[in-house]
């Protein structure tokens, strides 16, 4: 099984890549795919250029085996479609379990998303639990858990889409908002994303962050 997680990684942070680690490692995925977002069409535009989003992400997955950084959204033109990433995917693996990770905060937003009823015929849904958001109790989604929802996570190994599971990782409130704000203030995001995603904001002053931060850290390192 492969595991896909999509975004705008603006920027990558701990928080990410812990979720993605726990799922790996419950579920057996042979892979994780980090599939940055280049031209995200439910949200404003990133911060960070596409090409400093991915670099961060390249920086921050180096050094993790099973940790892969799909470009398929890069190269094409358009808004990022998710079940156009999927759809293609499921071209290049067509017998291969595919689990698509998002937040339980993603997962309740799913009926906004463009053709959101055929994600599952590319592929299944692990979401991963988030502080105080809950499924809803109204709604298109109600139906649509209740009939693909599946209690045995071997049932995502016995066919390659069309379940939805529901994984319990640790709760890291991390947010990307949250680091890019406190950068554009002068404050520290250290041990909220990678010293190596860190350094790169810092030596290219993204999100605001200034050179005297990047000395700072560079003392302490």
């Amino acid at each position: 099984m492969i595991g896909l997680f999509g975004g705008t990684f603006d920027p990558v942070h701990l928080g990410h890549l812990r979720m993605a680690l726990e799922v790996r490692e419950a579920l057996g995925l042979r892979e994780v795919r980090f599939i940055p977002c280049y031209s995200p069409p439910h949200r404003d535009p990133a911060d960070a250029t596409p090409e400093d989003r991915l670099a961060m992400l390249k920086a921050a997955v180096a050094d993790e085996s099973g940790f892969v950084v799909d470009t398929r959204e890069y190269d094409r033109d358009g808004p990022s479609y998710t079940v156009d990433t999927l759809s293609s995917l499921r071209q290049e693996l067509p017998g291969e379990s595919l689990c698509l990770m998002m937040g339980m905060d993603a997962f309740v937003s799913l009926p906004g998303w463009s053709r959101w009823d055929r994600i599952l015929d590319f592929a299944h849904i692990v979401v991963f639990h988030r502080n105080g958001i809950a499924l809803p109790e109204l709604g298109p989604l109600v139906g649509f858990f209740a009939e693909h929802h599946v209690t045995d996570p071997a049932a995502l190994k016995a066919r390659p889409a069309g379940h939805i599971w529901v994984q319990d990782v640790t709760p890291l409130n991390i947010s990307a908002t949250a680091i890019r704000a406190d950068l554009s203030q002068g404050g520290s995001v250290r041990y909220l994303v990678p010293d190596n995603v860190l350094a790169y904001i810092q030596s290219n002053g993204l999100y605001g962050a200034s050179m005297r931060q990047a000395a700072s850290l560079t003392k302490k390192v």
